[in-house]
């Protein structure tokens, strides 16, 4: 392209003028190029409507936030699309998005221009980036102000807030409210709202709504799918999405590689996570994160930390979540020495710990009972300790007689979540299980005095695509009458098997009977008798709960261990192993594989 001269451009009529700088513009493929072209315009004797015209299309083609801003403190009369690209370079990935929002006020403290549709859909994607609920909602209201709520542009970006700021009520209103047909950004943005928060059914519904309104997903769409089926930890409904997305030739790029990789691990397939995983062309950290948390939460410590030292002899930069396998995998070995070498590997290559790194060297400490350690580590954190640490402390001092540590650990934990349940349950069941019933009533009358009710534990299990989730003693299951006639069954031949209930598990001051009666309206007993009655051999029954230990993989212990050993980490679960051994063995359903993913 021919470049103009300062003689050149004199002569010129602005018009043409205009087209050269536009011309000049397009060319340019990254920030370097940009930053060129501006100091070439700079040396042509521009008129200031045309400077000013350059400076506005130089603006609407930066990314980079410092550089936008700098430029639009350039322009002497800024207009709507220069505020609008502002707006929308500090709302990228990595600017300041909260800056983006001072801007829009700016705008409207200056009088002129009037905010447009673009105005308030790039501000809202700043808010939904921080995210910053409170300021989108204030948006919200200026829409309606300036009579902009028809534009699907804005509406887009007000269902993206919501559901980034995990307000999928408020999402689901946006949703339903707009005009015409749904784009695809809008089905995306609500089925990644549904499965943020956990709302399993209704993500999986929504992308089958999708599909009969005749919207093809993306990549994008997809995360979110995957996702939703990772928490619920429905394999089978995951397996076909992997299958849809193949068969839709969806392009398969590093994000839905990694989400598939996490949804296979946490399903109990790692096998097939690692088919995922190798079959990479291109792997960023998360990839090789999700991969290393994958092999960790499945107890394979050494290929975990094999393919961490992989990763660092590619030259690959860990983050915090790859340290959080690291340090999930010494824990789960017991490797204390491994774990503290690769803390301070951590702090050597300038990754500041997460609440969660610590969370996992607190727990290598205590399951190696070095709990003084522990309780000096934790007393030594840069940033103060959230309720989970100090709760991975209590838990760990239970059978160790160091009241100290319980006082001090249940008094931090109970002034930074005074009305979380679990934390007097625990308290309680913790001086229940060395007999002091007084100070378990005294917890448990505290508890009531402060108004905290108990949130029961959930069990689920996905039958034909839908999730069935159960709590204690539920009785609002349709079929409820037919899992406890099974369930019933079951305990017979448990019982002429010689197992007898791990009674001292129910940690309550009642009777023998009662303690049974207890046990056996456990969720995660509900659960596999729903997956026992629907489903038939070979079928792999899986059940995802929310304890505090995993078990991926099916059972094989010796019948004589099962009756005489039952897991004291649960209750449930060596109840659950004896009826996965009455059911192959008695042929209720033979051949039954069971796999639990807490």
């Amino acid at each position: 392209m021919h470049q103009l001269t300062p003689r050149e451009a004199a002569s010129l009529p602005r018009h043409l003028l205009e087209d050269h700088v536009v011309a000049v513009i397009r060319q340019c493929r990254d920030l370097v190029a940009l930053r060129c072209a501006h100091a070439r315009l700079l040396r042509l004797p521009l008129p200031r409507l045309t400077a000013a015209f350059a400076l506005s299309k130089l603006l609407a083609s930066c990314a980079e936030a410092s550089y936008a801003r700098n430029l639009f403190d350039q322009i002497p009369e800024p207009t709507a699309f220069c505020y609008n690209s502002l707006i929308r370079a500090l709302s990228a990935p990595g600017a300041a998005a909260a800056d983006a929002v001072l801007v829009y006020r700016r705008m409207l403290r200056a009088g002129s221009p009037h905010p447009n549709s673009f105005t308030l859909a790039f501000a809202l994607k700043a808010c939904a980036a921080v995210p910053a609920l409170w300021e989108g909602q204030q948006l919200h209201s200026q829409v309606f102000h300036w009579g902009l709520e028809p534009s699907p542009y804005v509406q887009t970006a007000l269902l993206n807030l919501y559901a980034k700021c995990e307000e999928v009520v408020l999402a689901r209103t946006v949703f339903d409210g707009m005009m015409g047909d749904k784009n695809l950004a809008a089905w995306s943005a609500m089925i990644g709202g549904y499965s943020r928060v956990g709302m399993v059914n209704e993500a999986l519904g929504l992308f089958r709504e999708m599909q009969a309104a005749g919207v093809d997903p993306d990549e994008v769409t997809m995360v979110s799918v995957i996702s939703a089926c990772a928490k619920a930890g429905a394999l089978d409904l995951g397996r076909w999405v992997h299958a849809f997305i193949d068969r839709k030739g969806i392009t398969v790029d590093i994000e839905l590689s990694t989400s598939l990789i996490d949804m296979y691990a946490k399903c109990g397939l790692i096998e097939r996570a690692k088919g995922v995983f190798d079959a990479m062309v291109e792997r960023d950290t998360k990839a090789w994160s999700a991969m290393i948390v994958g092999l960790a939460i499945h107890g394979l410590v050494e290929d975990a930390l094999k393919l961490f030292s992989r990763m660092l002899e590619l030259k690959v930069r860990p983050n915090n979540v790859t340290f959080i396998g690291v340090l999930s995998a010494c824990a789960h070995s017991g490797l204390v020495n491994d774990g503290r070498r690769h803390w301070f590997t951590m702090q050597e290559l300038g990754i500041k710990p997460s609440m969660e790194n610590y969370g996992c060297m607190v727990d290598l400490f205590c399951r190696s009972s070095l709990l003084d350690e522990a309780y000096e580590f934790v007393s030594s954190m840069a940033i103060p300790p959230n309720s989970v640490i100090w709760r991975t402390l209590l838990v760990a001092s239970k059978n160790s007689n160091r009241f100290d540590i319980v006082e001090s650990a249940s008094k931090r934990l109970l002034e930074l979540e005074p009305h979380n349940p679990e934390n007097y349950i625990l308290l309680s069941n913790l001086y229940a299980s060395n007999s002091q019933w007084d100070r378990a009533i005294y917890t448990r009358k505290k508890m009531k005095e402060n108004n905290v009710s108990v949130v029961a534990g959930c069990s689920s299990i996905e039958i034909n695509g839908y999730l069935h989730k159960f709590v204690v003693s539920d009785d609002s299951h349709p079929e409820i009458k037919e899992i406890r006639l099974l369930l019933r069954e079951i305990a017979d031949h448990v019982v002429r098997a010689g197992h007898k209930p791990w009674t001292a598990a129910v940690l309550h001051d009642v009777g023998e009977e009662e303690k049974e009666v207890a046990l056996c309206e456990h969720s995660e007993r509900l659960a596999i008798a729903y997956g026992l009655l629907k489903t038939k051999s070979p079928h792999v029954i899986r059940v995802l709960g929310d304890l505090s230990f995993k078990l991926f993989g099916s059972p094989t212990a010796m019948a004589t261990d099962i009756i005489s050993y039952p897991d004291k980490r649960n209750p449930g679960l060596g109840w659950t192993l004896v009826l996965w051994y009455i059911h192959s063995r008695h042929g209720l359903v033979d051949g039954c594989q069971l796999q639990l993913v807490m």
